[in-house]
């Protein structure tokens, strides 16, 4: 519960995460990767920003509203995977801007929502990520963003741990006689 007392120390409670706007889910599991749906900002009873920013927002509110988002991502994360220490890592994140076509400081908006992960995560939040313009946002949200996920798969032993191992604590598959006739030949 290592990541659980940093989101403590750092004053930060999450939200119950928001139901999908449409016909989807808001994140989708294949073996050990964690695919988020795209989230943009808004606190609960709060209403939802609109706007682009380049316009109607600054740059510093953009970071914000990225920043915003990244905690609904987490929400996010927690309610899939029950405990965040399961996360091993942020893969990638793309951020989507709702910007003037003249605006070109994607990147430091979407620093609110990769500073964050970092935060919470440390090094285990560092991440590739795309940072884009985009002409609109459903809504006319100010920021979208989507992020994959490396989790720990349950019950198993992570490679660094399991070649660590003296080899006659590993699990090795006993050798059967095909093999052993294959390796005389």
């Amino acid at each position: 519960m290592k990541t659980e007392r940093r989101l403590k120390e750092l004053g930060i409670e999450l939200a119950k995460p928001t139901s999908p706007m449409a016909n989807y889910v808001n994140a989708v599991r294949t073996g050990n990767l964690l695919y988020l749906a795209g989230k943009g900002p808004g606190l609960p009873g709060k209403p939802l920003p609109t706007g682009k920013v380049g316009r109607d927002f600054t740059i510093e509110q953009g970071y914000g509203f990225a920043r915003e988002t990244g905690l609904s991502l987490i929400a996010v994360m927690k309610a899939e995977l029950g405990d965040l220490d399961r996360v091993r890592r942020i893969v990638k994140v793309l951020g989507m801007v709702n910007a003037t076509p003249e605006f070109g400081n994607q990147p430091e908006v979407i620093n609110g929502c990769s500073d964050l992960f970092v935060e919470v995560f440390g090094d285990r939040g560092r991440h590739a990520r795309s940072a884009v313009g985009m002409g609109s946002l459903p809504r006319g949200i100010p920021v979208e963003i989507e992020v994959i996920v490396e989790v720990e798969v349950e019950g198993a032993v992570p490679a660094r741990a399991a070649a660590a191992k003296p080899a006659a604590e590993r699990k090795v598959a006993p050798k059967t006689k095909t093999a052993a006739k294959k390796k005389k030949r």
